[in-house]
C-alpha cells in the first residue's frame, strides 16, 4: 500500500492514543472539584469512582463485534469522538447518582475505543512489518501528562471545572475528528464471520491476558502505592515520597517510548523476558529496602519492566486471534479487570500482614512475567482484511 498514507495512518493512531491519555489526564485532575460539587464524601466518591471500571469491563468484550459492524475506522472515530465528549459531563451531574451513571458511560466509551484503536495499531503494524505498539502506548502516557498538566494548571488558577472539561472536551473532539480520517480505513472480509455479541477469551488469548493482568497488577500497584511505602515503610518525607510516583511514571513512560526499538533487535519474548527480571528485581528491592534511595529504585525498575508488557501482548494478540479486535478486547479485559483489582488487593494484604509481603506478591506476579513470555511467541500469520488508507 502507499507508503505515505501509512505514514500518515501511523501518525493518526499515535495521536488517537495520545487524545485518548489526554482525557483519563484532564479527568483525574478535576475529581476533588467533582467531589465538592456533588457533596459526596470519600467512600461515596469511591463507589463512583468504581463506575468507569465497571463501565469499561463490560463494554469492551463486545467492542469487536462494533466494529466489525462498521469497520474499524469509523468506529473508533465515533468512539473517541464519544470519549472526548463525555469528559465535559461529569462535571455538571447535578448529584451522586448522575454521576454514577456518567461515568459508566464516560468507562464503557473508554473501553471500546481502546480496542479500536489498539486494532488499528496491530494493523498498522501488521503492514509495517515493525513494533510501533509500545511507541504509541507512550504517546498515551505523553497525552496524559499533557492533559494532566493542563489540568492542574486550571485547578491551580481556580477555573470551574465545568468550564476547563468542556472546553478541553471541544479540542479534543475536534483533534480527534481531523486525526481520524488518516486511519486506516480496516474492515473484514465479506465471507468473515461476525463475532459474538460479547466475545470470551479464547486460550491463546487467555495466556495473553494473564501476562498483561499480571503487568498492569504491577503497575497498579506502584502507581497507588508507591508514595504510601516510602513514607510509612522507608521512612521518606513528604516530597520525597511524592517524588517516587514521579520517578515511576517517567521510567514508564521512557520505557514505553523506546521499547519498539528494543523490540527490532530482541524479539518480542526476548524483551518480555528481559521487562519480567527487571520488575522482579525491582520489587525484591521494595521488599528489602527500609531507606528512601533502595525503595525509590525499586520502583523505577518496576516501572521499567512493566512499561512494554501490555502493548506487546495487546500485538501478540491481536495476531494469534481470528480478528485482531476479538484478540485487543480479550487481553484488554482481563488486563486492565487487574487495575481494578490491584490497589485494594494491595491494602487488603498489608492489612492482614505488611507492605513488604504486599510487594512480595508483586515480585511473584513479575516472575510470572518472565516464565510466560514465551506465550508471546506463539503467533499465527495475520487474519486478512481489506484495509484502505484515506487519500
Amino acid at each position: 500500500m502507499d507508503s505515505r498514507a501509512l505514514r500518515r495512518a501511523r501518525v493518526a493512531v499515535a495521536m488517537t492514543f495520545a487524545v485518548h491519555g489526554a482525557v483519563s489526564g484532564s479527568f483525574a485532575t478535576r475529581i476533588p472539584w467533582i467531589q465538592d460539587h456533588v457533596q459526596a464524601g470519600p467512600g461515596e466518591l469511591g463507589l463512583a469512582l468504581l463506575a468507569p471500571a465497571v463501565g469499561s469491563l463490560i463494554a469492551m468484550p463486545m467492542a469487536g463485534r462494533v466494529i466489525h459492524r462498521f469497520g474499524n475506522r469509523p468506529a473508533t472515530r465515533v468512539l473517541l469522538a464519544l470519549w472526548s465528549v463525555m469528559l465535559a459531563l461529569p462535571a455538571v451531574a447535578p448529584d451522586l447518582g448522575v454521576l454514577w451513571v456518567t461515568l459508566l458511560v464516560f468507562g464503557a466509551s473508554a473501553g471500546m475505543c481502546d480496542v479500536g484503536m489498539n486494532e488499528q495499531g496491530v494493523v498498522v503494524e501488521q503492514r509495517m512489518g515493525r513494533s510501533i505498539m509500545s511507541g504509541l502506548h507512550g504517546m498515551w502516557s505523553v497525552g496524559g501528562l499533557a492533559g494532566g498538566a493542563a489540568g492542574t494548571l486550571a485547578a491551580h488558577f481556580g477555573v470551574d471545572a465545568r468550564i476547563h472539561l468542556g472546553v478541553t472536551a471541544a479540542v479534543l473532539l475536534a483533534v480527534g475528528l481531523v486525526i481520524g480520517r488518516h486511519l486506516l480505513d480496516v474492515r473484514p472480509r465479506d465471507d468473515q464471520e461476525a463475532p459474538a455479541h460479547f466475545v470470551l477469551p479464547s486460550r491463546s488469548v487467555l495466556l495473553l491476558g494473564l501476562i498483561g493482568f499480571c503487568a498492569v497488577f504491577g503497575e497498579g500497584a506502584g502507581a497507588d502505592w508507591s508514595a504510601v511505602y516510602l513514607r510509612d515503610v522507608a521512612g521518606a518525607s513528604p516530597g520525597l515520597a511524592a517524588m517516587s510516583y514521579t520517578a515511576f511514571a517517567l521510567t514508564m513512560a521512557v520505557g514505553r517510548l523506546s521499547g519498539d526499538m528494543v523490540v527490532r533487535r530482541l524479539g518480542a519474548v526476548v524483551t518480555v523476558r528481559i521487562s519480567g527480571l527487571l520488575a522482579a528485581l525491582g520489587g525484591v528491592l521494595v521488599v528489602l529496602a527500609r531507606s528512601p534511595v533502595p525503595a525509590v529504585a525499586g520502583f523505577m525498575l518496576i516501572g521499567l519492566g512493566v512499561a512494554v508488557v501490555v502493548p506487546l501482548a495487546f500485538a501478540a494478540a491481536g495476531n494469534a486471534a481470528r480478528t485482531p479486535s476479538e484478540g485487543v478486547a480479550g487481553v484488554a479485559t482481563l488486563s486492565y479487570s487487574s487495575g481494578f483489582i490491584a490497589p485494594s488487593a494491595i491494602g487488603g494484604i498489608a492489612a492482614q500482614t505488611s507492605l513488604p509481603v504486599s510487594f512480595g506478591v508483586v515480585t511473584v506476579l513479575m516472575v510470572a512475567v518472565l516464565l510466560l513470555a514465551g506465550t508471546l511467541g506463539r503467533r499465527r500469520a495475520p487474519v486478512e482484511s481489506a484495509s484502505t488508507p484515506v487519500s
